[in-house]
C-alpha cells in the first residue's frame, strides 16, 4: 500500500510484472519480438523461485509441495536426435539465463545503493519534515509556491514506529498524521527554524481548506468566439 507521503510502492502486481520483465529482458534481449514465446517459462521461473516474504516458493504455497527439480540434461541421453538437440539447447539457455539474472540483480543493487543513505534518529531529536505541496483545486495559479520552504519544523521525535518511521510532536492544530517515513525527515543542526508551524488549514487529504470571502472584480472576456465571465475572488 502506498501513501501520500511515501509513494514508492505500487502494489504486488507491479512487482510481479517488474520481475517478469527482468526475466524476459534476459531471455529476449537480442530477439525482443519473441517475448511471447518465453513468457510461460518466465512465469514458471518466478513461481518456482524462493521468495523471501513467503519463505518458500509460490508453487509450494499453491500446491502444498515443492516444485519439481530441474535435473541437468546430459547430452546423448535421449534416443531421438531432434529431442536430444532440443533438450541440450534448452539446458544451455537455462545456464545462460541464470548468469544474466545474477548480473542483472547485482547491477540493480549497485544502482540502488548509490541513492540510498541510512538514517537513524533518536527520541528527543529535533527533526525537519518535508511536506507534500498542498493544493487548492479552485486556484490555478499559486504564486511563489516553488520558492516556499520545503521543510517545516523543527519538531521533536516522540517515538520510533517500526524500522523506517518516526512519530513527531506536531502542533495541536495540525490536521495531518504525526507519523512520517524516514526519507522525508532531516535532522536539525541549527537553532534557527525554517518554518515553525504547519499550515493549520491542511485537511486530512493534504489540501488547503479555503472559503470565498468577497468578489473583488468581475469582467467578461472573449475566448474562442465565446463570451466568458471571469470573477476575482478573495479567499479566506
Amino acid at each position: 500500500m502506498s501513501t501520500a507521503y511515501h509513494p514508492q510502492t505500487h502494489g504486488q502486481i507491479e512487482v510481479v510484472n517488474r520481475c517478469l520483465e527482468t526475466y524476459l529482458r534476459c531471455m529476449t534481449s537480442e530477439r525482443p519480438k519473441e517475448w511471447l514465446k518465453w513468457l510461460p517459462l518466465s512465469d514458471w521461473w518466478y513461481n518456482t523461485n524462493y521468495h523471501f516474504s513467503l519463505k518458500c516458493s509460490p508453487y509450494e504455497v499453491l500446491y502444498g509441495q515443492k516444485p519439481p527439480l530441474h535435473v541437468p540434461y546430459l547430452a546423448g541421453t535421449a534416443l531421438v536426435d531432434v529431442v536430444d538437440r532440443s533438450l541440450q539447447s534448452r539446458e544451455d539457455f537455462i545456464k545462460l539465463l541464470k548468469h544474466h539474472l545474477l548480473q542483472a540483480m547485482n547491477r540493480m543493487k549497485m544502482q540502488a545503493d548509490k541513492h540510498r543513505k541510512e538514517r537513524q534518529f533518536e527520541v528527543g531529536d529535533l527533526i525537519y519534515v518535508k511536506l507534500q505541496p498542498y493544493r487548492q483545486d479552485s486556484v490555478s495559479h499559486r504564486t511563489s509556491h516553488k520558492l516556499a520552504p520545503k521543510y517545516f519544523g523543527p519538531f521533536e521525535i516522540l517515538a520510533k514506529v517500526g524500522t523506517v518511521a518516526y512519530k513527531l510532536k506536531l502542533p495541536d492544530d495540525a490536521k495531518i498524521h504525526s507519523v512520517f517515513h524516514v526519507s522525508i525527515l532531516k535532522k536539525s543542526i541549527s537553532n534557527h527554524p525554517i518554518e515553525e508551524v504547519i499550515p493549520s488549514e491542511l485537511t486530512t487529504l493534504g489540501q488547503v481548506k479555503a472559503e470565498p470571502v468577497a468578489i473583488l472584480k468581475q469582467q467578461t472576456v472573449l475566448r474562442k468566439r465565446r463570451f466568458l465571465e471571469q470573477v476575482l475572488i478573495q479567499w479566506s
